[in-house]
């Protein structure tokens, strides 16, 4: 697709993904595009990093674009090697949405290799509509991945479907898929492991399928899994639970869904949402305790003003929530408070729909993030 559809599309419908062109650079470079600050204080964590550069490419041999999901490997193991980034792709090489299969493993230097190719055929379980990868990606113990996925057959909104999270081993070979009433195109995620147990949080982006959101629809979820994982063993789910509903989402015949996306999990046990469509950063408290789901996707921390429809979400070293805006080139930084306190312009050259997960750099030292406009994996640094 055109980036120039995109941008008009992140305009007037609040556009969630850019279809990431097929071409990219494969050197390191960088740019020196330097950080806008409208609010800038001496308390952003970003407000430091000025300089975007580009790592490396994330488009691995079978063509695949359009990086999503961006997840730092905490652990050696297997195919896994600690420090490296994991990298999901959404589309394919003719640029179809939901339709991406792969996983790239990209070193801090920016060199990728593939970490996994998941084929629909090939799947130990339940995954309705096959294999699309999303932003949902994280590491479990024992060096388990779990990928997001929300398929189309055709990279068209018409033909998505609800899809699975599904479990690989360090090896990358498929394991295990979780699939049901609570996974309905999730479409990114965040853990919080301790020994072998992980709480997983995904939100899930097209509830009841894409005939139900032709028009606007209030029924899109964020669930709470529980589970046990470790070496040898793979990930048992232990339980199940909606901590938060009636979040706003739509599809898009050009940008597929626009719903809840990036997540993020503080120290006081509340989860940050990016509410994307209602242009807003959501809390939901309690999240690793509660048992009933906080309507409206949670209270709104911040709503509006440098947010520009948040995707990848991400908390700072000091508690500040950290989004990627589909509608411009920028990342924002939030306080818990509701406070927006700098935007840093990490991609001028594509800008609207090209930014999408997030991860800190180790030692306070950057911002990774991946560009679909280039289909990079880019340090803000």
């Amino acid at each position: 697709m055109p980036r120039s559809s995109l941008a008009a599309l992140a305009v007037a419908a609040l556009a969630l993904a850019g279809c990431g062109s097929s071409s990219s650079s494969t050197t390191s470079s960088s740019s020196t595009a330097a950080a806008t600050t409208p609010t800038q204080t001496p308390r952003a964590f970003i407000a430091r990093f000025t300089k975007p550069s580009t790592l490396g490419s994330t488009v691995p041999a079978n063509g695949d674009v359009n990086p999503y999901g961006l997840v730092t490997i905490p652990t050696s193991v297997g195919k896994l090697n600690a420090g490296n980034l994991l990298v999901s792709n959404f589309n394919d090489k003719e640029n179809n949405q939901g339709t991406g299969t792969t996983i790239d493993q990209v070193t801090p230097a920016g060199k990728s290799s593939l970490f996994a190719t998941v084929d629909a055929k090939a799947l130990p379980g339940s995954c309705p509509g096959g294999v699309g990868l999303t932003t949902a990606l994280n590491v479990l113990p024992g060096g388990y991945v779990v990928v997001g996925s929300l398929p189309t057959t055709n990279g068209k909104s018409a033909t998505a479907k609800a899809g699975c999270l599904i479990v690989l081993d360090s090896a990358g070979k498929a394991v295990e898929t979780i699939a049901g009433h609570n996974i309905q195109g999730p479409w990114d995620s965040t853990a919080v492991s301790q020994g072998s147990t992980t709480t997983l949080f995904v939100s899930n982006a097209l509830n009841g399928g894409a005939d139900d959101g032709v028009k606007t629809v209030d029924n899109s979820t964020v669930v709470r899994i529980g589970l046990e994982s470790g070496p040898g063993q793979s990930p048992k789910v232990l339980s199940e639970q909606v901590i938060a509903n009636k979040i706003p989402w739509v599809d898009s015949p050009t940008a597929l869904v626009i719903g809840p996306t990036g997540l993020a999990l503080g120290a006081n046990g509340t989860l940050y949402l990016a509410d994307t469509l209602v242009n807003r950063i959501t809390a939901i408290p309690q999240a690793m305790t509660r048992t009933t789901p906080v309507p409206a996707g949670g209270t709104t921390v911040s709503e509006g003003q440098l947010l520009k429809e948040p995707l990848g979400l991400v908390l700072a070293p000091n508690g500040d929530i950290i989004t990627s805006n589909a509608g411009d080139g920028n990342i924002i930084e939030t306080t818990p408070a509701g406070k927006q306190l700098i935007a840093a312009t990490a991609d001028t050259k594509t800008g609207a729909g090209s930014l999408f997960g997030l991860a800190l750099a180790p030692n306070e030292t950057g911002l990774y993030y991946v560009d679909d406009g280039e289909n990079t994996l880019r340090l803000l640094h």
